[in-house]
């Protein structure tokens, strides 16, 4: 692994290690070395750098909100009356739990954000007691997911 400019190079080991991972987090170490052909030791090694250049961010467990109830998916995107609200509505928006994803954005909207609901009633429940009863917002505007057709991850 080398350093760049602060963009991080990583070599054939390295790739092969983070697909193993990446396709299953909890596939053991020593499969993975065993597949590549290098040590136990020497995987614990890379990712310990690979953790520390900031590359890998942690692991975490993905739940499936279907499983829960949570079937609707919705992406809004929030006219704000100006720049200055950006921080103060993001604080607001913080403390309701089914905005899963907060992006400052270029375009029509200030804030694009991705909702998880139960159904489209608690999503209207969300759209007009919560978000925009948020001071400074001044509209929203909806698009309801049908079917999220890719989900994954930058190619390494």
């Amino acid at each position: 692994m080398k350093s760049q400019d602060g963009i991080i190079k990583i070599d054939g080991i390295d790739k092969e290690i983070l697909r193993n991972l990446m396709s299953d987090a909890r596939k053991p170490i020593l499969e993975i070395a065993r597949k590549i052909g290098i040590s136990g030791a020497a995987i614990h090694q890379r990712l310990k750098k690979l953790e520390a250049s900031g590359l890998i961010a942690g692991s975490k467990f993905i739940i499936d909100p279907k499983v829960l109830g949570y079937k609707t998916m919705a992406f809004v995107g929030v006219f704000l009356d100006k720049a200055v609200s950006n921080p103060k509505a993001v604080r607001q928006l913080k403390d309701i739990p089914e905005v899963i994803e907060c992006h400052y954005t270029t375009g029509n909207w200030s804030i694009f954000l991705k909702i998880l609901c139960k159904d489209n009633e608690h999503l209207m429940t969300v759209l007009n007691k919560e978000i925009q009863a948020i001071e400074g917002v001044s509209r929203t505007e909806t698009f309801i997911s049908l079917n999220q057709q890719i989900d994954r991850q930058i190619k390494i």
